[in-house]
């Protein structure tokens, strides 16, 4: 009987993690300036969320936008999963494998070279069982760029 639950709950998180593995990429780019708004539904995290749920801090940054960029792109790659997908001036897309559950995650930065900060979205494409992977990744992502600039 054992058996039974035991195999049962392993084909249920097999499923779950193959349709989280399986989603597609979410809608990204900036539009007037801003990210795509954090839903309450959404495992997501942004610089420009106005609620505590999602919010988090930009990352400070300085110099200018080539630079902020290469080492931006080399902080991601540096990090289990990262990939960097695209670069367009100060916007850059970036994919992260999830080390829980394998699942993608989609981030996207833009450096406001005034302000001196870089703006950060992060999305879960499999929207279970995230840990909060996000915001652990982004504050990780922080501590090795600050420590390139």
């Amino acid at each position: 009987m054992k058996q039974i639950h035991v195999q049962i709950i392993l084909c249920v998180f097999v499923l779950i993690s193959l349709c989280a593995c399986a989603s597609k990429a979410p809608e990204m780019g900036m539009h007037d300036g801003a990210f795509a708004v954090c839903s309450e539904s959404d495992d997501c995290v942004s610089s420009q969320a106005t609620d505590a749920v999602h919010k988090v801090d930009p990352i400070k940054a300085s110099g200018v936008p080539e630079k902020v960029m290469v080492d931006l792109s080399n902080a991601i790659e540096s990090i289990f999963g990262g990939k960097v997908l695209a670069v367009d001036d100060k916007y850059l897309r970036a994919e992260f494998k999830s080390t829980v559950m394998r699942t993608m995650d989609d981030a996207e930065f833009f450096y406001d070279e005034q302000a001196g900060v870089i703006h950060v979205h992060a999305i879960s494409r499999g929207e279970l069982f995230d840990f909060e992977s996000n915001r652990k990744r982004i504050e990780e992502l922080r501590l090795i760029f600050e420590k390139s600039q």
